[in-house]
């Protein structure tokens, strides 16, 4: 087992904050189906789509709860969660952005790899797409800028390594 170097979570506030909006949503969509004022006169296809809207925003603000309560896990190896997926390894990362025009989740980075893996979606915590993942969501913003600062001294220390030959 490698040295954690460093952990990112969600943060407790906003994680509450996230699942309560998407609750509260989910449950004002189904008052409005059930009573039937999408349309006034009640049994209409709208009100059968605000229904699964509201079913889907409860369901997602479930999702939600579950993503969040892991951690995602900074090694001298890997980028993991604390269930054990391993999101990229270090020898992998290619680059990472922080920058304001990045897409990229709020408070969080973008990193780049060198091959593509499966898709995987975390709500709040990461995203993966081909060969680009999204860390954060609702996690502090300190800790996930100095969780893509260790990062990049990591990559940092691996291109002085193949430059000096070490």
């Amino acid at each position: 087992m490698s040295k954690v170097i460093s952990e990112l979570s969600a943060s407790p506030g906003r994680r509450v904050f996230g699942v309560g909006v998407l609750s509260i949503l989910g449950l004002l969509l189904l008052r409005m189906a059930l009573v039937g004022t999408v349309t006034g006169s009640g049994g209409s296809w709208l009100d059968g789509l605000v229904l699964v809207l509201g079913l889907g925003s409860i369901g997602g603000a479930w999702v939600m709860y579950k993503a969040t309560a892991r951690r995602l896990i900074l090694s001298e190896d890997a980028l993991s969660d604390s269930e054990g997926v391993v999101l990229a390894r270090l020898e992998d990362i290619v680059t990472v952005d922080r920058g304001t025009f990045a897409f990229k989740p709020s408070n969080g980075f973008l990193m780049r790899t060198s091959n593509g893996n499966t898709r995987l979606w975390q709500p709040g915590l990461y995203w993966r797409i081909g060969r680009r993942i999204g860390i954060g969501g609702i996690t502090r913003a300190a800790e996930s800028k100095a969780m893509a600062d260790l990062i990049t001294v990591k990559l940092a220390e691996r291109e002085a390594a193949k430059t000096h030959g070490l």
